[in-house]
């Protein structure tokens, strides 16, 4: 994805310039000093700063897959913190030395070219290492938050690939480039985005445990918008802004963006002010076509290089090339070794899925918390699940594992035997040998898969109540229909309410009832003439009527309408296809809705009479959650009773805005503790009910 790719992209163009220059100018400098025979030394450097990096990033990756989930939380977010020190350390070192690093850089080969091989690799590795192990890092931290890793992956190595053309084309006097306007415009965006990885990094540290305030959300927008959606995903992968953040996440992410572009934008003070040579300097590498890069003491005097010492043999070429490119890696394996498997959560293992066979390598199984690395060696996407083989009870699943890629799957096993179950697309699930765990100690609760034929009656029950209630509902329209033509309009704002009421104890949520919906309880909501929309029709277009004093003769043909559309509703609903799967949604969904519209007031249009309809809404819910109790009383009694105990407690804030004479308080007048502790109830009630659809879902492992 392109949002996921751009930081990765940002990241690997600016870290591969700021390297590549510096060996753009360390070769240049040899090549005008006439020692393009030592260039050898310098891409020898460049080659051990290279293997260092990638050695870092393999470390940081293998570390991290190998520990236990919370390890890797506080692992993540360590790092994500380190990584925001270094790009912050790294923008405001550049923006301070981009004028003065071409003449240091020659000063320091100058030195150099006197001295030994080795002097001249270090220069080579030491100016080059901290750019690569500063993107190892930072690509790492990156790729972390991305939702998918192809995209930062590719991002980096376009990113690279571009900053090595520039930096060939440079090199070549091919290519004039403003350098410190490039290194000011991509700072500015580094600093941006390390704002974004701040809260990520603060995030996990949340979900570990190691600090509070998980459950404390600054905002909480998913019941407004789609996390999965592409406007969504762009504003996440690029500014790392989610729909759901965390006080704390948000607190950084201002506290850091905020002082630090301030300091970073505010005029720089030049401290040392560039010599003539260097300015020189770098005039050749942001003018290549007219300036020449600035005569080096090498190049101006050459210094011969003295002879070794009779009693010391230089190191042959090969030897020092072989050992500094070689010492990375070498510690790359030992830190491997040292985190490696028993060192992590138990029984890391590599389960291989495919239509073949399902499960390879599950062996060895003890109790305990595991993470297993779940690879897809077939050709098309599979679901897999981890289950108990007697009574296809599922302790872990995973869903769409594409061809070609990994990923983990945590699960905490107790004695029993296991087995897996790999369901490829469009083929038939293949299930591996049950594996006895050995040991002691319980396991994570298993979900017992249910099918479309378990959904078939609680669906017949739910059919009958709407079909019940839609005819009494067609009463309620009549009646208000009726009010309206003869002009008694005082009768048909009670009438409205009471009809308007009826429909929402329905349930009707997420396009329950197709298009009828939107024009029987449709908003005015993206609409071109909002209210005075022709296609605004429904409750809520009478009910804006009845409450801004239309007259009756306007609001007659609005009332016929509404009631013809019911009584086409309740023609219509028989022949209405409707999936079980959406059944557990609707305990859920309903809610979502209210939380939606009615306790931020949206969808009132004059009655004030929101939060009834949030108690009709809660009808509703208890409504769909009787047709389907035995299922979920089956998998899973102790969350039930939570999740009735919640139904009760916002069912007793919400009436509490009843008044004596049977009116409603409208949501906006309500005070500031009321309407938080009405939108926290509400939020805590969505949660419990949030475990019903993962309870219920129809799963392939049956």
């Amino acid at each position: 994805m392109l949002s996921d790719a751009f930081p990765s992209f940002l990241i690997g163009l600016r870290e591969g310039l700021e390297a590549g220059l510096v060996v753009s100018i360390l070769l240049a400098s040899l090549a005008k000093a006439g020692r393009k025979d030592r260039a050898g030394s310098v891409w020898l450097g460049v080659g051990a700063a290279a293997a260092l990096s990638l050695s870092f990033a393999a470390v940081l990756t293998f570390t991290s897959a190998h520990l236990p989930p919370k390890a890797q939380d506080v692992f993540g977010g360590a790092m994500a913190l380190l990584a925001v020190a270094f790009v912050t350390t790294m923008v405001f070192w550049m923006r301070r030395a981009s004028a003065s690093m071409s003449g240091d850089l020659k000063a320091k080969l100058a030195a150099a070219l006197g001295a030994s091989a080795g002097m001249l690799v270090f220069t080579a590795f030491a100016a080059v290492a901290r750019e690569g192990l500063e993107t190892a890092l930072f690509l790492w931290t990156t790729a972390q938050t991305a939702h998918e890793k192809s995209g930062p992956a590719i991002g980096a190595v376009a990113g690279i690939a571009v900053a090595a053309l520039l930096c060939w084309g440079l090199y070549h006097r091919a290519l004039k480039l403003n350098l410190a306007r490039f290194f000011k415009i991509t700072g500015f965006v580094l600093v941006v985005i390390a704002a974004g990885v701040l809260a990520y990094g603060l995030t996990d540290l949340q979900e570990s445990g190691a600090v509070g305030g998980f459950t404390a959300y600054a905002w909480d927008l998913t019941a407004h918008l789609d996390p999965n959606a592409w406007y969504a995903q762009l504003v996440a992968g690029t500014l790392n802004l989610t729909p759901k953040m965390t006080w704390l996440a948000v607190v950084g992410y201002v506290a850091y963006l905020a002082p630090v572009m301030f300091f970073y934008l505010r005029p720089a003070v030049a401290v040392v002010r560039p010599t003539p040579k260097t300015a020189e300097a770098v005039a050749s590498v942001q003018h290549p076509e007219t300036a020449e890069p600035a005569a080096t003491p090498a190049a101006s005097a050459p210094t011969p290089t003295p002879a070794p010492a009779p009693s010391r043999k230089p190191a042959p070429r090969w030897a020092l090339g072989v050992a500094v490119v070689a010492v990375p890696a070498v510690a790359a394996v030992a830190v491997i070794v040292a985190v490696g498997p028993g060192s992590g959560s138990k029984g890391a293992q590599t389960i291989e899925v495919s239509a073949a066979s399902c499960g390879k390598g599950f062996d060895g199984l003890t109790t305990g918390e595991h993470t297993f690395q779940m690879k897809n060696t077939g050709d098309v996407a599979a679901e897999v699940y981890l289950l108990d083989p007697s009574s296809n009870a599922v302790y872990g699943e995973i869903e769409g594992l594409a061809p070609g890629t990994t990923r983990p799957m945590t699960a905490t096993i107790g004695s029993g035997t296991y087995a897996w179950r790999c369901v490829p697309n469009g083929k038939d699930a293949v299930t591996s040998e049950a594996r006895h765990a050995t040991g002691s100690g319980s396991s994570t609760t298993a979900v017992v898969p249910i099918s479309e034929k378990d959904l078939e009656a609680p669906l017949d029950q739910y059919r009958a109540y709407v079909t019940q209630h839609l005819n009494e509902l067609a009463g309620y329209t009549d009646t208000l229909k009726q009010d309206v033509d003869s002009g008694d309009l005082a009768k048909a704002k009670q009438d409205w309410l009471t009809a308007h009421l009826a429909y929402n104890r329905l349930g009707a949520a997420y396009g329950t009832f197709q298009d009828w919906d939107k024009k029987i309880d449709g908003r005015a909501d993206g609409l071109p003439d909002k209210v005075r929309d022709k296609d605004f029709t429904g409750f809520h277009r009478l009910e804006y009527g009845l409450w801004h004093g239309e007259a009756a003769a306007n609001l007659a043909p609005i009332a016929d309408q509404l009631d013809s559309d019911v009584h086409g509703l309740i023609g219509d609903w028989p022949k209405q296809d409707f999936d079980p799967a959406d059944l557990p949604l609707r305990a859920h969904e309903i809610l979502e809705n209210t939380l939606q519209f009615q306790l931020t007031g949206d969808a009132d249009y004059g009655s004030g009479t929101t939060l009834a309809t949030a108690d009709a809404n809660l009808t509703g819910t208890r409504e769909v959650l009787t047709v389907i109790r035995p299922l979920v009383q089956a998998r899973d009694p102790q969350g039930l009773t939570q999740i009735d105990a919640w139904l009760d407690r916002f069912g007793a804030t919400v009436n509490a805005a009843k008044k004596p004479d049977g009116t409603w308080t409208p949501v906006d007048q309500l005070d500031p503790a009321a309407r938080q502790k009405l939108n926290g109830t509400l939020g805590e009630l969505l949660e419990q009910l949030s475990v019903v659809p993962d309870l219920l879902e129809i799963r392939k492992a049956t």
